[in-house]
């Protein structure tokens, strides 16, 4: 499940197209007579809120025990991890997967045909922790499992995932506002979190010590935003390569208009440069060409400013994936400072501020081609120390790092998977905030001369 060039974005657009979904979960099986730990307080656990809710006891929480079953999807993780990443397994517990009430109709996984769905994994050893996350791009709720849940649930936290409240290309459909859909991001996060704290406490009969929030791309986004909004409900995040909204700039309609107009011949690689992506990153702009810049900036502009081009893409990305990977011609001469008034206030909605309130731990490849860093995490790093937060953030630029780590096996030579730091920050939170161990300070993460690249990554050095 670890394609080749151009396959990771496809694999998963072609999951978002599907009819259906893995089969609907064969619900709840009794927890085995006088069972002490294992899918002990099954019957207890009732995730609040839900519409639709289906436990089950499993053998193995992990994707290396899932594959093939309903209660994951290999094909919404494609191209998110290298080929050779060693995933933890065999972690017994509890599995609830269901949806939250809403009336769109997005995601097809188990034949359910709803959006707000969710994942709930309850491990029988549990360490009194609780992991939250949303799906990256605009894939569902297992898109991270390899390279999240499996990692944190054999360290014993408590994992739950959402889809965001609506998922694939034709994503900006849902909503009746410009920005309607993104803004319902945020609130599915929440609403899953403060959920499944209470299914935590029915599961081990007490609430979660620590709750942490982290994702990748959109997810990192989602962390951000439930750092600066809801710090309440968190003791610290991981941001990977998250996405900026800013209402004035930048942000995504800001740095990839010039990507499509590259494409139709009205700017050349200079332009691009000057826009702020990495000169280095020059042998990945034929594969974001194809997989990634047309189809995020029709999307999201869609969704922010739907009055500029209303037929492109109109009431759906396209029906093939040809069709959904081809950019809008108008875009290529899109300015978002000339918009109205009005498409920087549906930004505005969602936009971060940098005042978080719990510590941040920030990556972000040097080589991303899609949010390349001098427009997003350097501009968000100022932004949290211009906030008066900066004591509560830490932000590593992962040397030869792009924002999905399935590019590394077409170029291994070129780039190094963000995984084994993502996973080496993500202890290094949990030092911080339960410890009082304060991280290393901002630094860029070396590509090291040798050894296991894909499992290994020091934060020191």
């Amino acid at each position: 499940m670890r394609p080749s060039r151009g396959v990771p974005l496809l694999a998963a657009l072609l999951t978002s197209l599907a009819v259906l979904g893995p089969a609907a979960p064969a619900g709840a099986r009794e927890a085995p007579p006088g069972a002490v730990g294992h899918c002990a307080r099954l019957d207890r656990i009732d995730v609040p809120g839900a519409e639709r809710q289906e436990p089950a006891c499993l053998a193995d929480l992990t994707t290396a025990g899932l594959a093939g079953t309903p209660y994951t999807d290999l094909a919404d993780q494609a191209g998110l991890s290298a080929r050779g990443t060693i995933s933890p397994s065999g972690v017994p517990g509890v599995q609830i997967d269901g949806y939250f009430p809403d009336d769109s109709r997005l995601n097809a996984t188990h034949g359910w045909a709803h959006d707000a769905q969710f994942v709930i994994r309850l491990p029988d050893r549990w360490n009194g922790g609780l992991v939250v996350t949303g799906a990256p791009g605009t894939r569902r709720q297992y898109a991270t499992d390899t390279i999240i849940s499996d990692q944190v649930l054999a360290q014993g936290f408590a994992y739950a995932a959402t889809d965001k409240g609506n998922t694939g290309p034709d994503f900006f459909t849902d909503g009746r506002a410009p920005g309607d859909a993104v803004a319902e991001w945020n609130r599915r996060v929440t609403e899953l979190t403060r959920a499944a704290k209470k299914a935590v406490r029915q599961r081990y009969g007490t609430a979660p010590r620590r709750t942490y929030m982290t994702g990748i791309s959109n997810g990192g986004y989602l962390t951000r935003w439930q750092l600066e909004n809801r710090p309440e409900l968190y003791d610290g995040g991981v941001d990977w390569e998250g996405v900026l909204w800013t209402a004035h700039g930048p942000n995504m309609l800001t740095s990839l208009p010039v990507t499509v107009a590259r494409q139709f011949g009205t700017a050349t690689d200079e332009d691009l440069l000057r826009a702020g992506f990495a000169p280095g990153s020059r042998f990945l702009w034929p594969y974001h060409e194809r997989a990634y810049w047309g189809l995020t900036q029709k999307v999201f502009r869609a969704e922010f400013d739907p009055s500029y081009d209303p037929k492109c893409p109109g009431a759906t990305a396209g029906s093939t994936v040809e069709q959904i990977l081809a950019p809008c011609a108008s875009d290529a001469s899109y300015d978002y400072a000339a918009r109205p008034a009005p498409v920087r206030r549906a930004v505005a909605r969602v936009a971060l501020t940098g005042r978080i309130g719990k510590p941040l731990i920030t990556l972000h490849g040097d080589l991303d081609t899609l949010l390349p860093i001098a427009t997003d995490s350097d501009v968000y790093a100022r932004m949290v120390d211009g906030r008066g937060r900066g004591a509560l953030h830490r932000f590593y630029t992962v040397q030869d790092g792009t924002h999905t780590d399935g590019l590394y096996d077409s170029f291994p030579d070129r780039l190094r998977p963000v995984l084994p730091c993502y996973r080496s920050a993500f202890t290094a939170l949990t030092h911080w905030v339960e410890e009082g161990d304060v991280p290393p300070a901002d630094r860029v993460i070396a590509r090291p001369a040798s050894g296991d690249v894909v499992n290994s990554c020091a934060l020191k050095g």
